[in-house]
């Protein structure tokens, strides 16, 4: 009787952290939490966006596409209770090194490519993020001009830098 009561408080607080494939500590679910965000910025992720996303996180992170779904759909969640980068940033920190650092914030700058419009909205988040991750400032601009120079220069940047 005392369980199911536990449960059902359990419930109704939230989901657990157990009931996730990835775990708070995981790098990858917060990496993919911080995509999630940059992908949503702009209202409901375009179709272009979601291909970027799940190719991304399979080939990135050495994925399946079932485990690519799992780790997306667990982000989200966290990336929706979130009220700040620094939580995934700071899991991001403990875990990789500054090169490593430096592909999480090239992938965010894909995302942001990937429908061809860069918001100002969508270069803070990135400017924000690449900050707490120990980016400088030139590395941060030269990953953007990388990307931007591969996505073909077809491209709307409404943002400065």
């Amino acid at each position: 009787m005392l369980d199911g009561l536990r449960q059902f408080i359990a419930d109704i607080v939230g989901p657990q952290a157990s009931d996730r494939a990835f775990g708070d500590s995981d790098y990858r679910l917060a990496a993919t939490a911080l995509l999630v965000h940059v992908v949503s910025l702009d209202g409901q992720p375009s179709a272009a966006e979601q291909r970027k996303l799940h190719s991304l996180i399979e080939s990135h992170f050495g994925l399946d596409r079932g485990t690519a779904d799992r780790l997306i759909v667990d982000a989200t969640q966290v990336e929706g209770e979130a009220v700040d980068l620094y939580h995934f940033t700071s899991v991001i920190m403990r875990s990789l090194d500054e090169e490593g650092r430096k592909r999480i914030v090239r992938m965010m700058w894909e995302l942001v490519y990937a429908d061809g419009q860069v918001s100002e909205f969508e270069d803070n988040v990135v400017w924000r993020a690449s900050d707490l991750l120990g980016i400088s400032q030139r590395d941060r601009i030269e990953l953007k001009h990388a990307v931007a120079e591969r996505a073909g220069g077809q491209l709307k940047d409404s943002a400065v830098g």
